[in-house]
Parts: structure tokens; C-alpha cells; sequence
């Protein structure tokens, strides 16, 4: 019989601490992507292209997200106990085109369902997201979002923009109770804001935020619920507050719009120059 022989290591291949290393972050964060795999792996110091992720991912049997899922469920359950049911497939928010000529002229806001978490109860997350920067700002509230919720949202949102020197002057919302209410559209009328609604039914409309609550679902949400339970709103804050801070300053978003750029370097491209 022929005797087993160990797989060759080419000189051109992936060395295999890289490899190891790859492997790592898979089960780690499993909802990216090969850019951001190879975004992740040049911050460490190792160059690699993202053909070759995707290539060293099929050949391990992760080339797809939920197998990533799948592993990283399966790791999980036999290190803590916890066991998760496999993620659904998501079909991805489609595109519409916004634009807006500078820093705070269009905010887009939405809410999105987190989940029914034991002992925190329905969770929500309030959304707004610069179109000019795609600077984001999250907020997690408990329970169906109300008029009262959304009007200390705005309030939140105004003077966080206001502190990284940016007026806010509209915002786009969809037409959800907590944003056609009399209390909310009176109180953006109080603050001087325009109000842009979209058509019904039409959440591509608002696309920016819907792409960025996909993305947060994906890269934040899923990968924290597989390493810890979480038991009051102040955890979840906690924890997305420091996933905005990866996302504003070290993510690079590869869209059509932002090309490999942050939010962070986009809104530095829009400060005046100043004389040194």
C-alpha cells in the first residue's frame, strides 16, 4: 500500500502561521468578508490578497458565511455550553443612490429589531448615519421605540455631531409610528430640521442606514451573541459604542462611494486646511 505523505509546502505558499492566524479571526468574527479578512491580517503585518482568503477559506471549508457560522457555533458549544441555532440566509438590502453635498445636510435614521434577549427583554436599535461621511451613531433602547425615544435620539445625535464639529440640518427617516408621531415632527420643527420622509414601502429609499444596520447585524451583533449573554441595556451599549470606534477609524468599507476608506478619513477630507 502507498504510504501517506504529508501535503507539500510550496516556497510561493501562505505561510502557515498566517494561515493559522486567518483561521483564527474566522471563528472569531465569521459574518466578513475576504476584503475585511485581509483588511484584519494587514493590520497584524501580514500582506495577502483577498483571493488568496477566499482561497485558503474553501480549501478549510469556510469559504461560505455560514459555514464560518457553523464553526464558530460548533466551537462555541463545546468550550461554554451555549448552543445557537444556525443563522438564516439574509438577502442583502439593494441599493439607492443618496446624495448630500457635506457633513450633517442628510441624516438617515431608522430603527432595527436586535432581539428578544432573556432577562433584558425586546431590544432595539436606533440608527443614524451621516450620508455624506457614513459617520454612524447607535443607540439601544428597550422595548418598541416610541416618539419619546426617538426625540431624545435626535437630541443625542445633534450633540454628538455637534462634537466632531458637524450641524446637523436634515434627516431621512421611513414612516414608522415613531417618526410620523405629532411630538417627534414637532420637536424636529422646534430644532430647525428638515424632515425627509420616504415612500412607503420602500426601504431601498433609505438605503445607507439599512446597508449599515446589515453590516452591524453581521460584524457586531452575531459575533457578540456567540461570546457572551448579555443581561441589560448597558452591556449592549457598551458594546456596540466599541465596535463604532473599529468601524469609524480602522474599517475600511469598500463600497463604490467610500473605496477602501474610513469614515473617519472622509470626514477629515471635508475640515478646512489650515495653515500650518
Amino acid at each position: 500500500m502507498p504510504k501517506d505523505r504529508r501535503v507539500p509546502q510550496l516556497p510561493n505558499a501562505t505561510p502557515i502561521h498566517v494561515v493559522e492566524e486567518l483561521l483564527t479571526l474566522t471563528v472569531t468574527i465569521p459574518t466578513i468578508g475576504c476584503r475585511q479578512y485581509a483588511d484584519r491580517l494587514a493590520e497584524r503585518g501580514y500582506v495577502v490578497s483577498k483571493t488568496t482568503v477566499q482561497k485558503l477559506l474553501v480549501d478549510h471549508g469556510l469559504g461560505r458565511r455560514a459555514q464560518r457560522i457553523a464553526r464558530a457555533a460548533a466551537i462555541t458549544a463545546a468550550t461554554s455550553g451555549l448552543s445557537t441555532e444556525a443563522a438564516r440566509d439574509n438577502t442583502e438590502p439593494f441599493g439607492f443612490c443618496h446624495y448630500s453635498p457635506a457633513p450633517g445636510h442628510l441624516v438617515a435614521f431608522d430603527s432595527f429589531y436586535i432581539g428578544n434577549l432573556k432577562g433584558v427583554g425586546k431590544v432595539y436599535q436606533l440608527t443614524a448615519i451621516d450620508v455624506a461621511t457614513r459617520w454612524a451613531i447607535m443607540l439601544i433602547v428597550s422595548g418598541t421605540p416610541t416618539a419619546g425615544h426617538t426625540i431624545r435620539f435626535i437630541d443625542h445625535v445633534i450633540k454628538s455631531f455637534r462634537r466632531i464639529g458637524v450641524s446637523v440640518r436634515a434627516v431621512l427617516t421611513d414612516n414608522g409610528p415613531e417618526y410620523i408621531a405629532s411630538g417627534f415632527r414637532a420637536h424636529l420643527a422646534a430644532t430647525k430640521l428638515s424632515h425627509v420622509r420616504i415612500p412607503p414601502r420602500s426601504p431601498n429609499h433609505n438605503a445607507v442606514v439599512e446597508r449599515f444596520q446589515g453590516t452591524a447585524l453581521q460584524e457586531c451583533w452575531r459575533p457578540a451573541f456567540r461570546r457572551r449573554r448579555y443581561s441589560s441595556i448597558r452591556q449592549l451599549q457598551a458594546e456596540a459604542d466599541a465596535w463604532l470606534v473599529r468601524y469609524h477609524h480602522r474599517r475600511r468599507n469598500h463600497s463604490d462611494y467610500m473605496r477602501g476608506r474610513t469614515p473617519a478619513q472622509i470626514l477629515d477630507s471635508f475640515r478646512p486646511r489650515r495653515a500650518s
